[in-house]
């Protein structure tokens, strides 16, 4: 008689999902702040680049302020994951675009990330009122 492990083991690696319908970038969600270490931060976007390299997705970085929401987006332009195309939103100037380099959108993702005090408004009683978010999701949704 084997064990559950072995059973485990034995399986195709596509069996040892849980959820076989459930994307794999679906977990790729952050809210600052938050108590990941700079590897882990690094770790991260480097899922969240080869997610958008290899599948319909798109990342979106939401910064709440005083002065208003910005959204910052980013689609892969190429199959071969080198070249992004970068939205940005501000509700006062607009939508702005341009394509950038995938060392760009990886240091910048690591820089926002890696600011645990961003997005940190603490209102009456020491609640955060609004906390950045950085996620993946699908293009239809960005």
């Amino acid at each position: 008689m084997s064990s559950e492990h072995e059973q485990q083991r034995s399986r195709h690696p596509s069996e040892h999902t849980e959820h076989p319908n459930e994307k794999p970038w679906t977990d790729l969600e952050l809210t600052l702040p938050h108590g990941r270490s700079p590897t882990s931060i690094v770790s991260f976007v480097e899922c969240a680049l080869v997610e958008l390299t290899h599948e319909d997705v798109g990342a979106e970085f939401v910064s709440t302020s005083l002065a208003g929401v910005k959204r910052t987006q980013f689609i892969a332009v190429d199959d071969v994951g080198q070249r992004f195309k970068k939205r940005y939103f501000d509700e006062r100037l607009g939508w702005h675009e341009t394509t950038v380099s995938r060392k760009a959108v990886r240091e910048e993702l690591v820089n926002r990330l890696s600011q645990s005090s961003l997005g940190s408004g603490v209102g009456q009683n020491g609640v955060v009122d609004d906390q950045d978010k950085f996620q993946v999701m699908s293009v239809r949704e960005l």
